[in-house]
């Protein structure tokens, strides 16, 4: 069985006929798109032709991720924990209004002569916060390499999009990373920087909010976190667990998530901010072999119970998780395809992880091939 790790391109590029779009919400690494793309056509899959990347997303380049590194190191116990990709940076540039946009590629000449500016501002920027500056001659070669490759890929995908939903077509957005990475509702400042909720949609495709009939809300059967920040249902009899099946590690960094039992509070909280219609409970097999399994249904606060998590970080680092313990079912479940097939505390819980968050449950997976997936 063959794995697949992308971070940019949609993961409907596995199949023969969808058309996969990367929306202008997306900040791109030029040179790390090509190599998805070569890293695909080795796997014989040809994205040519099925891969558009919109004109306005804005790129991430090596001094994104320069500074990036730089930033986090002089933060010392205050780190974010950030994946050193230059995320961070890159959305400042495009806030800023001094970003480079993909459509820019299109103009050889004058990108270039842009690139070359924004290296060498950047490279005052490293200075001044003690790091290496970049070698101007070596990074623009490495980045104008990568864009020629990208020119046949650009396009305007608003417009494109729109004409598919005129046209009736299905549309599936794919969000790529969690509801408390968001940048305005997340755990601030561990957080990514962008909308990672449902209402990014919008901004990041240029679809309007009338067009979405359906949000599947996507959650394991226990919780993960990458990074720093506070996580009251962490437990390292879960990680431990977990990190010993070869499970939970970072796709970007290679580092052990860390884990927790199932967090009803904060998926509850998801499902409200992103009106989740459908929940997907992933990773069912993961919890096969213990003889009960724990759900973090409230927290304990000042020696009060509530049930929301708190905004304010200091008040969140500080709630402790109020559990409901539930039965294992310690059967294996991994060759398992169908619902009624799952043992009955595996169905039980996962239908309790529906009720506690406020969902409808939809989907229950018990491992990474789309067999594996069982609908409801």
């Amino acid at each position: 069985r063959t794995q697949y790790i992308l971070h940019l391109i949609p993961s409907g590029i596995l199949r023969k006929h969808p058309i996969c779009v990367i929306g202008n919400g997306v900040v791109i690494d030029p040179i790390g798109l090509v190599e998805e793309i070569d890293g695909l056509k080795k796997s014989g899959i040809d994205p040519a032709g099925r891969l558009h990347v919109s004109d306005a997303a804005h790129m991430v380049f090596p001094y994104h991720k320069a500074l990036d590194a730089a930033r986090e190191a002089l933060k010392g116990k205050g780190k974010i924990g950030t994946t050193l990709r230059g995320i961070g940076p890159a959305y400042g540039d495009k806030i800023a209004r001094v970003g480079l946009r993909m459509g820019s590629i299109l103009d050889a000449k004058r990108f270039a002569g842009q690139l070359q500016e924004g290296i060498r501002r950047n490279n005052v920027l490293l200075k001044s916060l003690g790091a290496k500056p970049l070698p101007v001659k070596r990074t623009m070669e490495s980045v104008l390499k990568a864009a020629r490759r990208l020119k046949p890929y650009v396009a305007n995908t608003v417009q494109m999009l729109h004409n598919a939903t005129a046209a009736k077509k299905r549309i599936l957005f794919e969000g790529a990373q969690g509801t408390f990475l968001d940048i305005d509702h997340g755990t601030y400042p561990y957080v990514t920087s962008s909308n990672t909720t449902a209402g990014g949609m919008c901004t990041g495709s240029g679809l309007p909010p009338t067009l979405i009939n359906r949000v599947i809300g996507v959650a394991k059967a226990y919780t993960t976190r990458v990074g720093e920040g506070p996580m009251p249902s962490e437990d390292r009899i879960v990680g431990d667990l977990l990190h010993g099946m070869g499970r939970e590690y970072g796709a970007t960094t290679g580092r052990e998530r860390r884990c927790g039992w199932f967090d009803a509070v904060t998926v509850r909280q998801a499902a409200m901010v992103n009106g989740i219609t459908d929940l997907a409970v992933t990773n069912l097999d993961g919890l096969d072999t213990l003889e009960s399994v724990k759900v973090c249904v409230g927290y304990r606060l000042g020696g009060k119970r509530i049930n929301h998590q708190p905004g304010d970080l200091g008040q969140l680092a500080k709630c402790r998780a109020i559990y409901e313990t539930f039965p294992g079912w310690q059967k294996p479940t991994d060759r398992i395809r169908t619902w009624k097939a799952l043992p009955l505390n595996a169905r039980r819980y996962a239908k309790a992880l529906a009720q506690l968050t406020g969902t409808k449950l939809s989907h229950a997976s018990v491992g990474p091939a789309r067999s594996q997936t069982i609908t409801l």
